[in-house]
């Protein structure tokens, strides 16, 4: 099994579904999805006054938003940033409830947020998404996750977890997508 850890406002996190599922789907295995809370700012404005450092930040933000867009369009997925990313940690503390089928929850929570601009920190959206997803989820079970959400945040990052996404196998860990090809041939060996 490939632990993942995710959040569904990161772009890099939206961006490794596809090629973290196929991957799972070729070695017969599935993936176990976590949520970390990521910061994700704004895209600073540019400012006649902004200083030397501001310059660089705002500048290097709208380049890492041009690579994702660009990965996205070369892979045909569709993703359109917001002014104000928000937060999602209602939608990553469903991952912690018992799902049927936390792969559609994921996929659904992604495309909610990428494609409709849904509000994943909304619990009615949430638990709507849920129910749509074959995922019924009581109120009181998501509202206790949620409640303990920051804790196991806290968790996470004293466990070494400071990105998504970041894939857990075994007792390594290993930050991006790029390293897909890598735990691959990890994965092979130890099955083969």
């Amino acid at each position: 099994m490939l632990s993942l850890f995710i959040d569904f406002k990161c772009p890099a996190s939206y961006l490794a579904f596809d090629p973290t599922v196929a991957l799972a789907s070729h070695l017969g295995t599935r993936v176990d999805w976590h949520a970390f809370r990521s910061r994700q700012d704004r895209l600073p404005a540019e400012r006649t006054d902004e200083t030397r450092g501001e310059t660089h930040r705002r500048v290097r933000a709208g380049q890492r938003r041009a690579t994702h867009l660009k990965y996205a369009g070369l892979r045909g997925v569709e993703m359109v940033f917001r002014d104000d990313p928000g937060e999602s940690d209602v939608a990553l503390s469903a991952l912690d409830c018992r799902l049927a089928d936390p792969l559609s929850f994921v996929w659904h929570a992604f495309r909610a947020y990428w494609v409709e601009g849904a509000d994943l920190n909304d619990a009615p959206t949430v638990l709507s998404l849920l129910e749509k997803t074959g995922n019924p989820v009581r109120r009181i079970e998501l509202e206790t996750a949620v409640a303990s959400f920051d804790a196991r945040q806290t968790q996470l990052e004293e466990d070494g977890i400071f990105i998504t996404p970041t894939y857990r196998l075994a007792d390594q860990m290993f930050v991006g997508r790029e390293h897909l090809p890598l735990i691959e041939r990890i994965m092979q060996k130890a099955v083969g």
